[in-house]
């Protein structure tokens, strides 16, 4: 490997991204920042580094294994880079803005670097979109969220998207109200995770009929509701039961057509949430379009939003085509230049004289040229 390769090298899970694929992604993130502005949600950008007793607070700490670490030659303190975004809107709704009216409604769009990545998302940095409403609690407010997130896609180009959707407290709320011991609940976290039924069966102790139950409560949102309304369950889980019915009703009022399914015992990917959570795939496609849930702030506020994760979004849309770009020959006035871009043409100026400007234009992957006062097609005969 020569020098020059060598130097073009990066890291796993980082790239550069070429045209026109990056313009492809600003615009895509543009329209998704549009239409979370459309329905009341300002934005704001926090710092890509922050100091780590700040950035990792609070529910922060459960993000703390995918930050990178750095020091401050400044300061000398320890700082963060960030891994996820939505705990800094957090803090900044916890402090920058904690006078401003609640509920508030704020969003975000930047990119995020994570320790590693991981089979479905190899990418460590990705641009992430997303929303948060901080100061409500209602279940009005999980609906908004998850309809948002769905309009937000939908709007972009994804199609045929399906929300899976979660209670990664329910199974700590049952063993709580059930009084199961460290070790129980540690084995039975890991059976559920697996997925085991038989395994569920043989640590869940006194709660393992309850638990099998839930665990077969997965799948279409019809059935897992049926389902879970048969389960004698404690007060806090019957809570989160009935929430998960009063969200899944006024979803079906704002999205009729929307596949739902729920996972009643899912909880990785949501260690820091609070309550009734979601994930959104778009069917075909690899990989999560974006995930969100319930949370508390520092402050306590709950809260609730999502996180659009832009590698995934790209996937489930047609690749960018090259646009029309028109050349204009050395010597073109610079008025003449300016009054085609303002009807729309983006141009490429020649700078120096050319002995054959459509060969040149064409070399420039242009596809028109500028001949005298008129706009020209380059085709195959140009030479």
């Amino acid at each position: 490997m020569n020098e020059a390769a060598k130097k073009a090298l990066l890291p796993d899970g980082l790239r550069d991204v070429l045209p026109p694929y990056a313009a492809h992604e600003a615009s895509v993130v543009a329209g998704l920042v549009a239409t979370f502005a459309s329905r009341g949600y300002e934005r704001v950008a926090p710092p890509l580094v922050e100091f780590e007793e700040s950035l990792l607070d609070g529910s922060g700490r459960a993000m703390a294994p995918a930050t990178f670490r750095l020091m401050d030659p400044v300061s000398q303190r320890m700082m963060g880079v960030r891994a996820d975004m939505t705990l800094q809107v957090a803090r900044i709704a916890g402090t920058r803005l904690a006078r401003a009216p609640r509920p508030l409604r704020l969003a975000y769009a930047g990119s995020v670097l994570r320790v590693k990545g991981s089979q479905l998302q190899p990418e460590r940095q990705f641009v992430q979109a997303g929303v948060e409403i901080v100061g409500a609690g209602a279940a009005e407010a999980d609906a908004e969220i998850i309809l948002l997130a769905v309009d937000a896609l939908a709007s972009a180009g994804v199609q045929r998207l399906s929300v899976d959707i979660n209670l990664p407290t329910l199974v700590p709320a049952l063993w709580r109200e059930l009084g199961l011991d460290e070790e129980t609940r540690a084995a039975v976290r890991v059976a559920l995770d697996r997925k085991d039924a038989a395994e569920v069966a043989d640590a869940g102790g006194t709660a393992a009929a309850l638990l099998g139950d839930l665990l077969r409560a997965a799948g279409p949102v019809d059935r897992a509701l049926g389902a879970l309304r048969r389960l004698d369950l404690p007060s806090e889980a019957a809570e989160e039961r009935e929430r998960l019915e009063a969200v899944v009703a006024l979803i079906r009022e704002g999205s009729p057509d929307l596949i739902l399914t729920v996972d009643p015992v899912e909880h990785r990917g949501f260690e820091y949430q609070t309550g009734l959570s979601f994930t959104i795939f778009a069917r075909g496609v690899r990989g999560e379009m974006g995930r969100g849930g319930r949370y508390l702030t520092a402050r306590g506020e709950p809260a609730t939003g999502f996180s659009l994760f832009l590698d995934s979004v790209l996937r489930a849309l047609p690749a960018p085509q090259p646009g029309q770009r028109l050349f204009l020959p050395h010597g073109t006035a610079p008025g003449r230049g300016a009054a085609l871009r303002e009807s729309g043409w983006v141009t490429l100026a020649g700078l120096a004289p050319e002995a054959d400007p459509a060969k040149e234009a064409r070399r420039l992957g242009c596809t028109h040229i500028l001949r005298g006062d008129s706009v020209a097609e380059l085709d195959g005969d140009d030479h």
